[in-house]
Parts: structure tokens; sequence; C-alpha cells
């Protein structure tokens, strides 16, 4: 049976702008099942990272809730202090962005085992041991003291998903992590996701704005306007064809 592991209850964002006031998100009410590869997908503007940015705490919303059931605990994000949710977000939720944010200087399994140090949970042998199970996981492990430029689109994008893994994370959150990259890689890299979420038991939530990968998410919803639009069932699609 599925267990929720992400609350969300009458959520809207509003932003305030020099023309006024822009409502990013409009009250929405989601729950998200532990082990779903859940995907939401939407125009640009829709407010898809802002929902994002909604789950993991980095923006405030203006009203509405956020609980996240993890690690034993359920936790109202948005109740949380700035300290708090940064240690929260660093033990509980990966994030994977479409610019991928690895740090230059760093190499790639150094990119991986810093996430770790921020946590408390570096151990030098075991932490470094382990960014190498994730780079063999995303399998980029021959690249692992490679610096950032030296690696393609494709390849960085998989080791941000091997550093969003480094602390073990329930959830992974991703901001249209194919958006910039080939359609081969791009394929690559969601069945690297599919695999994380049917036999790690990671839940993925994963915005973006190309509508033909609805098919492939275990569940999609659509965004438009900070809406998110009624969920239609395959079912329920088949009466309405019937009807027809």
């Amino acid at each position: 049976m599925n267990t929720s592991l992400i609350e969300i209850t009458n959520l809207s964002k509003t932003y305030s702008t020099a023309a006024g006031d822009f409502p990013a998100l409009k009250n929405i009410n989601l729950t998200v099942n532990k082990g779903e590869f859940l995907g939401v997908v939407g125009k640009s503007g829709a407010g898809k990272s802002t929902l994002l940015n909604m789950i993991n705490g980095v923006d405030e919303l203006s009203t509405g809730e956020v609980l996240v059931n993890s690690n034993g605990g359920r936790v109202s994000v948005h109740r949380l202090t700035e300290d708090e949710k940064a240690l929260w977000r660093g033990q509980t939720m990966g994030v994977i962005y479409q610019s991928f944010q690895l740090l230059p200087m760093l190499t790639l399994v150094e990119n991986i085992t810093l996430p770790m140090d921020l946590a408390g949970n570096f151990k030098p042998r075991e932490s470094r041991e382990k960014a190498m199970e994730l780079l063999r996981l995303v399998e980029i492990e021959e690249h692992a003291e490679k610096l950032p430029a030296l690696i393609s689109g494709g390849q960085q994008q998989r080791v941000a998903i091997a550093r969003a893994l480094a602390n073990d994370p329930d959830i992974l959150v991703a901001d249209e992590p194919t958006g910039s990259l080939d359609s081969v890689t791009a394929d690559h890299i969601f069945d690297v996701f599919s695999r994380l979420a049917s036999e790690r038991g990671k839940t993925i939530v994963m915005v973006t704005h190309d509508m033909g990968l609805k098919s492939r998410f275990t569940r999609c919803l659509t965004l438009a306007d900070g809406e998110l639009q009624d969920e239609i069932t395959p079912s329920a699609k088949a009466k309405g064809r019937r009807k027809a």
C-alpha cells in the first residue's frame, strides 16, 4: 500500500511586483506517495519551478502548508527556521537543476562528497567509496577525477543526479533536468530516474515543459497559470470516448 510522503494543502504563492501582485500558484492541493515518479508538466511561466521551491522550502509560501513525512517524522516545511530548513533539506531531499550547478573547481567525486560534508555525514574513506558507488550507478565512474568542464552536458547531469543522492534522501525534486540535453541523452537520464523510483524506492517529483514525457511517469499532472488541472485516469478517458 502506498504511503503519503508529501502533503500539500491549500498552497498559494503570490509575488509582489512593480506592476502589482502576481499569483504564481493558486490553491494547490496535492499528495505524493512514497515511491512515486510524479511528473508535473506545463508551459514556461506556469509555476512549475515555484511549486518545487515550495516543496523543498527554498521559497516562502503565501498561504497553505507543505508537510513531508520522512526520517521517521512529519515536518511542516515552512514552519522551520532557515537553518533548520537547510539541515532538513540536506538530509531529506536531493535537488536536481537543469543547469547542473556543479562546482567547477571540484572534481566529480568531490562534487558528490561535498553535500555529505555539509550535512555532517562526511567520513573520508566511506564518503569517497559511496561517491564512487553513485558514479557507477549513473555510469560515469571512469571520469571521477575530472573537473566538470571536461565532460559533456549529459554527463554533468548524471553527476548532478549522483550528487543529489549523496545523503540517501527519500525524495528527489528535479527542475527541467532534461531540458538542455539532446533527445538521446535525455532518454538515458529519464531511465536513470525511472530505475531510482522502481528499484530503489525513491520518490521523485519532476517538472518539465515536455508534454511528450507525460506517459513515462507513474503519474502526471498538468500545471497551467498556477493551477493544477484535474487528473484524468485512463478509465475516465475511456468513458468520455464512449459518451462521445
